[in-house]
């Protein structure tokens, strides 16, 4: 097809199989190659949080933006633990008051925290067969299905809460043959329902084989069919001309058992006018990994915008290309896709090293038409046309991305009727092409590091010396400020002891008279520096009248000690309360200053 002058090649659709060689090249897949400017990304990118939620022997990681409210958390626990979310409590908050309308940028968290799930209203495991059954239904089962008609071999992961039905569901995709006239061989006896889980069916752990075909006559009884093989496990619940021609009158196979096939699946992937993408994402993820195991690529959670970020803009030798997988839940090659080629170990593994991985649900008419519109923002609107054009049945598709200086660049639209031989061929030959332009990137980088070293050595060398002209003249201004501060300080300890000296002298009692009536204390007091100075007190002044003397002279009691001699002791260690006369200083008694080490 052609728009706006350009050809766009894509790939014949039609069903593919391992043992038909892949003809086609990466010069004449689907890829194409489109230039359009880049856009300046000015949106503030989102704080994302990771909780780690534990309940009873599991434990849950769960990333959200911090806009998201404590409810959003419930809500992703009530899909990974199967448990109402108005039966849990969600415990562990390190501040009080938090429900379910919390937001959590309101609650001024760290990245990284760590809670758990009470269910007081909800019984425990009863027994340990209990805890033996969940962790079953938690593992992922291999079967290996032999299509006996055309010799070839799908290997199929399961988890272990898949039904039958579901297997059924998703061989019929594989091989066109109705769940009606599948005919089975290698179940085990226990598994008697179709409404029966993996874990509790009795399939072998991790790997089982099985092998289907198609039932030779549609009006073929059940007794004839046991009899023809013995190892045949519930060829069809809807045997006999009844439902024969049951597509005609509009039902479909899955609804074969009373079950609609939308009911097969738990939830939508992607809800629909999501307030921002990375909820979108975090549902995605979620559901992804409830549906084909945790061995997937890595989806990166937020915006496009932000994937743009994450894979292009930073320097040169950290750069990866961008790699979107478009999912549609109503085509027949999806649970393929998924199960055979994204899951499969070689895939993750190179996507993981090679790739910043992001993903969008086509299957809502909303979020078709968003996703339209970002693509017609970034990309032009000859890709977002040549999106829109692809039919149901042509999904999923992989478009791969690669940022340049002023564009980012469609390399490859790799459609969901492929090989994983063919995929990862495609993904290498992008990688051929990103590593080309990568290197050039990373080679002008370096010489415009280069450049810039010399000139930053040069301004450095330039900016020592005015530093160091400038730390000696500080240098110089600091000592003659500590010097003016010290002076300072020392004056006004000086200026203190001097109020201090000057209110103990004039609080002092006046000194006595040698004629006075009462009993006087006449004590003569020698300083460190030799001099003495003598006072008369009343031998009924307390001690501490002598030390207030002593201090009024400019030795205080912090300071100095008061020595007596004969016999020797220290005077300051004596309760200030007592009088004189009770400390033995009375008629008269000579005492010495000595300073404080």
């Amino acid at each position: 097809s052609e728009y706006g002058g350009e050809t766009l090649h894509g790939p014949a659709y039609g069903p593919t199989s391992h043992s038909t060689a892949a003809s086609s090249t990466p010069s004449s897949s689907s890829a194409f190659r489109h230039v359009v400017p880049s856009r300046q990304i000015v949106e503030r990118q989102p704080r994302m949080l990771d909780f780690r939620v534990e309940y009873r022997d599991r434990n849950v990681d769960v990333v959200l933006e911090d806009s998201s409210t404590v409810g959003d958390i419930k809500h992703i626990l009530e899909n990974e633990l199967q448990i109402p979310a108005s039966k849990m409590l969600l415990k562990g908050w390190k501040t009080g008051d938090v429900d379910d309308s919390t937001v959590l940028k309101s609650l001024h968290l760290p990245k990284n925290n760590s809670l758990y799930v009470l269910t007081p209203d909800l019984p425990p495991p009863s027994s340990s067969h209990s805890g033996a059954l969940q962790e079953s239904l938690n593992q992922n089962f291999m079967l290996i299905i032999t299509h006996r008609e055309v010799q070839r071999e799908y290997n199929l992961n399961f988890s272990g809460s898949s039904t039958i039905q579901e297997v059924k569901r998703n061989v019929y995709d594989l091989t066109s043959i109705p769940v009606r006239h599948q005919l089975w061989e290698g179940w085990p006896p226990s598994a008697t329902d179709d409404s029966m889980t993996l874990a509790v069916s009795g399939v072998t752990f991790p790997c089982h084989r099985l092998t289907v075909g198609r039932r030779s006559s549609p009006v073929q009884t059940r007794e004839q069919s046991e009899e023809q093989c013995t190892d045949v496990h519930m060829v069809s619940d809807s045997d006999g001309d009844d439902f024969e021609d049951a597509t005609e009158f509009g039902v479909d196979d899955g609804e074969m058992f009373g079950v609609a096939s939308s009911a097969l699946r738990k939830s939508p992937m992607m809800p629909e006018n999501a307030e921002n993408e990375g909820d979108a994402l975090l549902q995605f993820t979620a559901e992804f990994s409830s549906r084909y195991g945790d061995c997937h690529p890595v989806y990166f959670i937020g915006s496009l915008e932000a994937a743009f970020q994450e894979a292009f803009y930073g320097k040169a030798r950290d750069r990866k290309l961008l790699a979107i997988y478009l999912h549609h839940d109503e085509s027949v090659l999806t649970n393929v896709f998924c199960s055979q080629m994204l899951c499969a170990e070689s895939i993750v593994s190179y996507l993981s090293q090679n790739f910043i991985t992001w993903a969008w649900d086509m299957t809502k008419e909303a979020n078709r038409a968003r996703f339209l519109t970002m693509c017609t923002r970034h990309f032009g609107s000859v890709v977002a046309q040549t999106i829109r054009t692809q039919k149901t049945d042509q999904f999923p598709l992989f478009l791969i991305i690669m940022g340049k200086r002023s564009s980012n660049e469609v390399l490859n639209v790799i459609q969901g009727n492929t090989t994983v031989d063919e995929l990862m061929m495609r993904l290498m030959a992008a990688m051929e092409i990103f590593s080309a332009q990568q290197q050039e990137d990373i080679k002008d980088e370096d010489e415009r590091e280069a450049r810039e070293n010399v000139k930053r050595e040069q301004d450095e060398a330039y900016r020592i010396s005015l530093e160091a002209d400038r730390a000696k003249r500080e240098a110089q201004e600091r000592e003659m400020a500590e010097q003016f501060r010290l002076e300072q300080i020392r004056k006004e300890q000086e200026e203190e002891r001097e109020a201090i000296r000057l209110s103990l002298e004039q609080s002092l009692p006046p000194e006595p008279k040698e004629e006075s009536t009462e009993s006087v204390s006449k004590l003569r007091i020698r300083t460190p520096s030799g001099e003495f100075f003598e006072r008369r007190f009343l031998a009924s002044n307390k001690l501490q009248v002598v030390f207030d003397f002593v201090a009024s002279k400019g030795y205080p009691r912090e300071e100095y000690k008061l020595l007596g001699t004969f016999p020797r002791r220290d005077v300051t260690q004596l309760d200030p309360n007592k009088t004189l006369l009770e400390v033995k200083l009375y008629p008269q008694e000579t005492l010495f200053l000595e300073a404080k080490e």
